[in-house]
């Protein structure tokens, strides 16, 4: 140990510390991908199209218009079983929001593997704003006479 005024300090390191790579850093990513593949197999064999099954949706409870999230566990029971059309029918948002998990966890596991840090999430005010918007769109569009083929199955 080297004393720095009196005082006992760490010895100095020669480098930057070196993050893991290889399997040893797959850990956390892995623990990701396991949850997100129990939560698809839950959701494939205890099914959502059964009224209640789930409980209900506190904002379709409270106002009577389905929510952007609405149809999502339906959408995805769909999916697990291979019937794309009928998951986008029940909700459009799932596959895009499916993809972009997919690509950024994707990311991490590779970024993980080669010993670097993951990659920070941001999103710039433009694409928050468009992602609101189209969000509102589609809750109201949904809930009119127009956006009934919107509705969840």
């Amino acid at each position: 140990m080297d004393t720095v005024g009196g005082l006992w300090a760490a010895p100095n390191s020669t480098g930057p510390t070196e993050s893991p790579s290889g399997w040893r850093a797959l850990g956390l990513p892995t623990l990701v991908g396991g949850v997100a593949v129990a939560a698809a197999a839950l959701v494939h064999f205890h099914d959502p199209h059964s009224q209640g099954s789930y409980g209900i949706c506190p904002f379709y409870a409270l106002t009577g218009w389905w929510c952007p999230g609405c149809g999502g566990l339906r959408a995805m029971h769909d999916l697990t079983e291979g019937r794309i059309v009928d998951a986008v029918h029940s909700n459009i948002f799932l596959l895009p929001l499916i993809l972009g998990f997919s690509l950024w966890w994707g990311d991490w596991v590779v970024r993980r593997w080669r010993g670097l840090s993951p990659r920070p999430f941001s999103m710039s005010r433009i694409t928050l704003i468009v992602l609101v918007v189209l969000l509102t769109a589609f809750t109201v569009l949904r809930n009119t006479s127009w956006g009934t083929w919107l509705t969840p199955v």
